[in-house]
């Protein structure tokens, strides 16, 4: 195959790889909605809201909270509100929904939360009142 058939070929191939990928992320948009929309609901149960954490960010909410994650949750300002933007980068994840920022992860289990109550600051990182360690 000479290169002037091999160039175009390999960017159709390269389109199509970045499409596939494209594909997989948009996939995952309605599971990652799901996950943020209930958790950031304050009607949900409190247990079944915990258990959407990363152990990581049950552990830091525990530990900041003093009190069991099912006592903490209701604490955080977790308004829920209309989902305005998602954007998921294979196994990470952000949801803006109301007047907070969450992010997720995706795990064996499923999407879980990494952070929330997240507000953004001009060039630097969100500020997370509740986030993974």
């Amino acid at each position: 195959m000479s290169s002037a058939t091999a160039r175009p070929l390999v960017l159709v191939i390269g389109g199509a790889l970045v499409l596939l990928a494209a594909g997989c992320a948009s996939a995952e948009q309605p599971q990652v909605e799901r996950v943020a929309t209930v958790f950031e609901d304050p009607s949900a149960d409190a247990s079944a809201r915990c258990d959407l954490l990363l152990p990581t960010a049950r552990e830091q909410l525990e530990q900041d909270e003093q009190s069991s994650c099912v006592e903490a949750i209701n604490s955080l300002p977790l308004d829920g509100g209309d989902v305005t933007g998602i954007e998921v980068w294979g196994g990470d994840a952000q949801v803006r929904l109301g007047q907070d920022t969450v992010f997720l992860s995706k795990t064996p289990e499923g999407w879980r939360v990494a952070a929330a109550a997240c507000t953004p600051r001009t060039e630097r990182p969100y500020d997370c009142q509740l986030e993974a360690s």
